[in-house]
Parts: C-alpha cells; sequence; structure tokens
C-alpha cells in the first residue's frame, strides 16, 4: 500500500473507531435527560442538563493543557484513554450514584479535550493541502453514523414505553458500554504515516514512537518530550489571540450553541410532547436518525465538494446558516415552551400550531445537515490554515466550542 493509502486508510479507522464510541456516547446524551427522570430512586439526584456543564466546563478548561498531554502521550494513546473513559461515564447508568455520576463527568470532560486535539492531529498529520477537504468529510460522514446506528436501536427498544423501567435502562446502557469498547480498541489499527520528503517536525512530535524506540531512548527522550509539552501549551495560548482564529471564533461559538441544542435538550423536547402520543419517547430515538442522516448527507456531500474550489466554502456555510434558520422556525413553532424541563408525564401545552411529528423530524434532518455544513468547512479550514500547528489549533477550537456549551447548559 502506497503512503496516500495509508494516510486514507487511517482516516477510514479513525472515523470507524469515533463512530463507534459517539454511537454509545451521542445515544446516552440524546437520553440520559429522559432516563433520569424515569429512575425509581430516593438516593439519586442527578440532572442530565447538569451533568453536560460540568462535561463541557471541564472540557473547555482542560483544553489549554490538551496539546501537551497529546505531545507526551501520542495521539493514539490520547483517543484510547478518552474512550475508556467514554465507556465508564456510560457503564455508570447501569447502577447510578449521585457521586459516581457528576464525578464521571469530570473525568470525561478532561478526557474530552485531550480526545479532540488528538483527532485532529491525526487528521491533519494523514492530509495534505488537496486532501484535508475529501478527509475531513470522510471522516464527519463515519463520526455521524453514530447517530443512526445508535438512536434506530433505541427507538425499536421504546417503542410503545410511556415509562422508561430500569430493565429498559440496563439493557440500553450495557449494550452502549460494549459498543464505546469495540471503538476504544479500533484505535490501536492507526498505523504512523510515512515521512513526507519535505516532512515538518511538529507533525511528527506528535506521532507515537514504537515501542522499541522509546525503550532504547528513554533517558534522553524524555527532557525532549516535557520541552515540547511546555511548547505546544505556549503555541496554543498564543494562537487563541491570532487574526485567523478569532474571526473563527464567531462561528465555532455558535456550533457549541446547536450542538448543545440538538444533542442534548432537542430530543428530551420531543420526549416531554404528549401531544405526540404514546411513541413520544422512542420518537427521541427516531429525531437522533434524521439529525444522523442530514449529518451524514452533509459530510458526504460537502466533504466532497473541497476538491472542486470553483465556488469555496462560502455557499456551504451558507447553506447551513439558511437550514438552520427554517429548522429554529419551525421548532419555535411547534414545540411547546416548557418541553425542555417538563416531568417525567410531559406537558400537554402546544406552541403557535398543532404539534406535528413530520415537522419535528424535518426540523432534526434540518438540524444535522445545517451542522454538517458548519462543522466540515471548520475542520477543513483549521487542518489547512495550522497544519503545522493541529494540535493547538483543534484544542483552541474545542475550547471555544465547548465554552459556549457549558455556558448554555447552564442557562437550562
Amino acid at each position: 500500500m502506497g503512503p496516500e493509502g495509508k494516510k486514507l486508510l487511517n482516516i477510514v479507522i479513525l472515523g470507524f473507531g469515533f463512530m463507534f464510541m459517539f454511537t454509545a456516547f451521542q445515544t446516552c446524551g440524546n437520553i440520559e435527560q429522559t432516563v433520569l427522570k424515569s429512575f425509581n430512586s430516593t438516593d439519586f439526584h442527578g440532572s442530565g442538563y447538569t451533568s453536560m456543564a460540568i462535561i463541557y466546563g471541564v472540557f473547555s478548561a482542560s483544553n489549554r493543557i490538551a496539546p501537551s498531554v497529546v505531545t507526551v502521550m501520542g495521539p493514539q494513546f490520547s483517543i484510547f484513554f478518552r474512550g475508556f473513559l467514554n465507556s465508564g461515564y456510560i457503564a455508570m447508568f447501569i447502577y447510578p450514584y449521585t457521586w459516581s455520576f457528576y464525578t464521571a463527568s469530570v473525568l470525561v470532560g478532561v478526557g474530552a479535550a485531550v480526545l479532540w486535539t488528538a483527532q485532529g492531529n491525526v487528521l491533519a498529520i494523514n492530509s495534505s493541502e488537496n486532501t484535508i477537504g475529501r478527509n475531513s468529510g470522510i471522516f464527519w460522514a463515519l463520526l455521524q453514523f453514530s447517530l443512526f446506528f445508535g438512536n434506530l436501536y433505541i427507538y425499536f427498544a421504546w417503542h410503545g414505553h410511556d415509562h422508561i423501567t430500569d430493565k429498559d435502562r440496563q439493557t440500553v446502557f450495557i449494550s452502549l458500554t460494549v459498543i464505546s469498547l469495540v471503538g476504544c480498541f479500533l484505535f490501536f489499527l492507526i498505523r504512523k504515516p510515512d515521512p513526507e520528503p519535505a516532512a515538518n517536525e511538529a507533525a511528527e512530535s506528535l506521532l507515537q514512537a514504537d515501542s522499541t524506540e522509546s525503550c532504547s531512548g528513554a533517558g534522553s527522550a524524555r527532557p525532549g518530550l516535557w520541552s515540547q509539552a511546555l511548547e505546544a501549551f505556549v503555541k496554543a495560548c498564543k494562537m487563541f489571540a491570532t487574526p485567523e482564529m478569532l474571526l473563527l471564533s464567531v462561528s465555532i461559538g455558535y456550533t457549541g450553541l446547536e450542538l448543545t441544542f440538538y444533542s442534548g435538550v432537542y430530543g428530551t423536547c420531543i420526549g416531554a410532547m404528549t401531544r405526540f402520543g404514546h411513541d413520544a419517547k422512542s420518537l427521541i430515538g427516531l429525531s437522533g436518525i434524521c439529525i444522523g442522516i442530514g449529518e451524514i448527507l452533509g459530510g458526504g456531500v460537502f466533504g466532497m465538494m473541497n476538491r472542486c474550489s470553483r465556488f469555496g466554502r462560502n455557499p456551504v456555510v451558507l447553506l447551513g446558516l439558511v437550514t438552520h434558520y427554517a429548522a429554529f422556525y419551525l421548532i419555535f413553532l411547534n414545540i411547546a415552551p416548557d418541553a425542555p424541563i417538563a416531568p417525567e408525564g410531559g406537558t400537554d401545552l402546544q406552541a403557535f400550531i398543532s404539534p406535528s411529528v413530520g415537522v419535528a423530524l424535518l426540523c432534526s434532518f434540518l438540524l444535522g445537515l445545517g451542522d454538517s455544513c458548519f462543522n466540515t468547512q471548520l475542520l477543513s479550514i483549521i487542518g489547512f490554515t495550522f497544519h503545522d500547528n493541529s494540535a493547538p489549533a483543534f484544542a483552541v477550537f474545542k475550547f471555544i466550542q465547548s465554552s459556549r456549551r457549558e455556558s448554555d447548559y447552564d442557562s437550562i
């Protein structure tokens, strides 16, 4: 296999690993508030919204040290580390306790910062100026298949259920834990790409060395690793104030806002609408599937469009803006205002039109399509603009996004 083929295979493996891992984690985030409202225990006092606020608050704070951690641990093991923490967070729902719930939230927040910094690094070092758009689209489409499979399972498992029993909860979260662990071990299949003739030092410094090399040079390499970690931290701090990153920060902050809404709030709203009938709870899964279809369609189409530079990225971003305008306006008309905080019994209120399942699912599709428009282009822009310093750049990207998500969950 040639160098380009090996790099493409690495991107595909990265995408499949994230697909398995986030099939579990995104499904968990989509249903956790609904599950916790149905949990019968006088000793448990946790809230899914509070958990998400903790995750993204810690995520935001940890992004400044994430490049240093990735430098020391290497991107491959960094991704595995976060995946293992993901699995522990999901497994906690099998027998939830308040202390373990919030402790796991803190650990997942720390791991998330490392995960996305490492992911951006792997994407950048396996891409060139000509392939970054294609690879961003491939990765994004594979990642968003997680919304399809996880929520399809939820739809059939909870179809016709008005109340989520302990057995229902345990069956779902045992399955999700196993799926997450499968994704973790897939990352060990990623191989170090062959160096290019003019390979840059930043890319090679963040690749994992072979274990034999590590053993033979442990005495002299360790000081170098720590100096590289400090350098990565300084670069991340400086990069935050660059004109390019400041201009991108508005769009990045918006993706944090809409991601909070569709991944943690909108599904809860649909499940709380009693006017959608007895299948309202299972519609959470169907909504996630529609979001996933929009994400996959956008990731596949718009990622490939980067190969054609005739029109550039502006039309894709504009399409994302228009689809989100339409989605949020229809949701405002269709979903009851108290749906996000309604009790387990749901809400009988309606907004400005008679609640329609079709409109709700159309909005889910539009939310996914618009999100893919923004994220495929942001990944491509950052990977291209900051190719030589990809780890700090993606750390700043996730710092801005997670800061916005944490403030949004705090306001719920």
